[in-house]
Formats: structure tokens, sequence, C-alpha cells
């Protein structure tokens, strides 16, 4: 796939129909690959100015994935998972040694020293055979003896966040600076389970009878506690063991305490309104984190069915329980 497949994959409500495969010439290849910058030139905007001029593959497509559910804590775990020999480097076979064993993860599983022995070998045979993507050349350079260190590394994960955020974002803003509280609703929403996602809309209407905007900053902020959303829902659990209702000042602390992202008053007032269908100022925490987490997802779990299925499946599913 190329850069601009992935934005496409990652941030449309349907999937596109599949287009033609396209065969590539070596020089081609290499064509393409000689406008890919290096890592140290890398910024928010490297897919949307890569385009069409670009190849990921497979492996690399679920490593780009698993970036965009990671906390910033989580950044260390992953490059010291890379730098395997901890010499606070990382060289192009040691990219593909983990690249190998984590597309093993997905067939028979075998012995671990086995299994990291053989991915040893094929990446031995990868660095001499194996044709160069864009994410290689950008990583290691395009004779592929540049080695990647830490700092490189975390901005290229965070530049690779925000980019998809600001992607959906501006579909949205029109060229403004915010987007309504209604559109971050409908963001929220979508990739999730949540059948009929008019009644959140129209309870939130209103209830925010004024529209004062969300920022790419808040934006931004949210979908970072999102990343930490299992570390939030430990905090959430200890209210719900001690039987205390949740608040917009319970859930805001419980934010910062568990991942250190500080929400605006007016982005917690926005979600609790999205969803607080009883409008007792209070949140069904169980819910809230049923749909987050489908929605920290992507959809990558089972993909939504749109709309006039999902009505039909709804119309049938209450005919069956009316009999």
């Amino acid at each position: 796939m190329t850069p601009h497949d992935f934005i496409q994959a990652v941030t449309s409500d349907e999937p596109k129909h599949a287009k033609k495969w396209r065969s590539l010439s070596k020089q081609e290849l290499n064509q393409i690959l000689m406008e890919t910058p290096p890592v140290w030139k890398g910024s928010s905007k490297l897919f949307r100015n890569l385009n069409e001029k670009g190849v990921i593959s497979y492996t690399e497509y679920l490593f780009l994935l698993c970036i965009l559910t990671k906390p910033h804590a989580g950044f260390r775990i992953a490059f010291n998972m890379f730098d395997t020999d901890g010499n606070e480097m990382v060289d192009k076979k040691e990219f593909l040694v983990l690249q190998e064993i984590f597309r093993k993860k997905n067939e028979k599983r075998e012995k671990r020293g086995d299994e990291e022995k053989r991915a040893m070998l094929r990446a031995d045979d990868y660095t001499s055979s194996l044709s160069d993507t864009t994410l290689l050349v950008h990583f290691f350079g395009k004779k592929g003896k540049a080695e990647l260190n830490f700092e490189d590394f975390y901005r290229f994960m965070d530049n690779l966040q925000t980019e998809v955020l600001e992607i959906e974002f501006l579909s949205y803003s029109n060229g403004m600076n915010t987007i309504s509280e209604e559109d971050f609703a409908h963001i929220l929403l979508r990739y999730t389970n949540v059948e009929n996602t008019s009644s959140y809309l129209e309870n939130m209407r209103g209830s925010i009878p004024e529209e004062k905007g969300i920022t790419f900053e808040e934006f931004r902020s949210f979908f970072q506690f999102l990343n930490n959303l299992e570390d939030f829902t430990i905090a959430m659990q200890m209210y719900n063991f001690a039987s205390r209702s949740i608040g917009q000042d319970e859930f805001k602390r419980a934010v910062y305490v568990a991942t250190g992202v500080k929400l605006s008053p007016h982005l917690v007032n926005t979600v609790f309104k999205i969803f607080d269908v009883d409008r007792d100022d209070q949140l069904s925490y169980k819910e809230f984190i049923g749909i987050m987490k489908d929605r920290l997802n992507r959809g990558f779990r089972g993909y939504k069915p749109i709309q006039r299925y999902t009505t039909f499946k709804s119309c049938v599913r209450k005919e069956l329980y009316s009999r």
C-alpha cells in the first residue's frame, strides 16, 4: 500500500473500493524511494506529503496501527523491543527481526527460542534480498546503514499520531480553528458499535445550547487520554467500588492521575453532555469505556456496518422481542 492508502484506511468511515494492483519495476521503486526524506526531516505531514510516492509492507502496516493507539509512556518500551542488543540504537536488521516475529504471531506458534532464531535467519535473508520500503529508507537511509535513536523514533511515533488526528480534525473544521461540539461527538462515535447515534447527538444538542467549539489542542488531548484508557479504567473502578458517583470533577481528576493529561473544563463538560443520557450530570463509566474502547481501535476489531443495515437489524431485533 502507499502512504495515501494507509491514511485512507485509518481515517475513512467506510472501506474504499479495492483499486487495481500496480506493478512497479525496480527502477520505478528506486525512483520513488529516492524522494523519501530521512527520519530527522520527519514531520506531522510526512504521509500526506509522500501521498502515492511510497510503499508500505503488510508488517509495517500492522506496526503503524499499533503506534496509533500507543500512549507516549509506551514509546520507550516499543523502542527497547526493537533494540535487541541494548545499545540505545536500532539498526535495520533489528527492525526486521521484530517485524518477522510480529508477523509470525498470526501463524502457527513455535517455541520462543526457535521463533527468534528463525526470525534472525530471515532478517539476514531480508537484508540482502528484500526490496526496501518507504519506512526502511526513512529510518535507515538509502543504503540501509543508518541507525535509529530513541529521540527520532519518539518523534516519528508522535508525528504519526498527530498527523492522523489533524486529518480527522481538518475534515470537520472547514479551515476554522475549532470544530463544533456536535462534530466532536460525530468523531467520537465513529468506528463504534453504537447503533442509535442520533440519541447521543440529540441529548448533547439539548444540553449545550451555545456552541463554543473544540480546539485542536483539546481534541488532541482527548485522544492522548484515550491511548491511556486502560490506566484510566482502573482509576474509575476505584470510584465504582467505593459506590461514589462520577461527576465532572472526579472524571477530570481520574484522567489526570491515571494519564497525566489535563482536559479542559469545556471538553469534559462536552463529553458528559454526549454520554450523560439521563442528564443527571453523572457518567456511566462502563458504557463510556466500552464505547471508547471501540473508538480507540478504529473499528479494526470488527467493522461497523453501514447505517442502513444497522437500522434494519434494529428493526428485526425489535420485532422479534415484541412477539
